[in-house]
């Protein structure tokens, strides 16, 4: 008996990170939907917004969906979709947005003026942050903040240019059935 549990307990300890990092995704994956009016030089513009946080074999997947209506009838879609994985930080996850020559996804390289994207869970709070470095050195990081409330989740964004607040957004976006 001994020669089957300590197997089984060896398996069972293999397996607990990744089931501390499931408990963190699980809370957060649905769909959520909503809109927001946004001012962009003096002009008070129009944003849908939408968010989808999925599970996956090794972490989950963040696909965000933002179509802004133009004053003059134009209308500009943004689609993004990021695969995370988890980092050897608690509650820490990484980009998987690039497979290195071993087959491993791993995140993309700032200094090439690629975004380094990271997410963190924190209670009901799931952040993502991205880097970016521009040619000149000069970095901006964008930060998107997803905090559970009742019916969906409050979404701030933050855009900061050399430590400089450039643009703030916020909306409730609401969970879909």
């Amino acid at each position: 008996m001994h020669r089957l549990i300590t197997p089984v307990l060896f398996a069972f300890m293999m397996m607990f990170p990744l089931l501390a990092h499931a408990a963190d995704i699980d809370r957060f994956v649905g769909v959520y939907s909503g809109e927001t009016e946004i001012v962009v030089d003096g002009t008070p513009v129009s944003r849908d917004m939408s968010v989808a946080i999925a599970p996956t074999k090794e972490g989950f997947v963040l696909g965000w969906t933002s179509t802004t209506y133009r004053p003059d009838g134009r209308v500009k879609v943004a689609d993004y979709e990021i695969e995370f994985v988890p980092s050897e930080r608690d509650h820490i996850f990484q980009a998987a947005m690039k497979t290195n020559l071993f087959g491993k996804a791993t995140p993309l390289d700032p200094l090439k003026g690629e975004p380094f994207v990271w997410a963190r869970f924190e209670d009901d709070t799931f952040t993502v942050f991205s880097l970016f470095i521009n040619e000149a050195g000069d970095y901006e990081i964008q930060e998107f903040n997803r905090t559970l409330v009742d019916g969906g989740m409050d979404l701030l964004f933050r855009r900061v240019l050399n430590g400089e607040p450039q643009r703030e957004i916020k909306t409730f976006l609401k969970r879909e059935e």
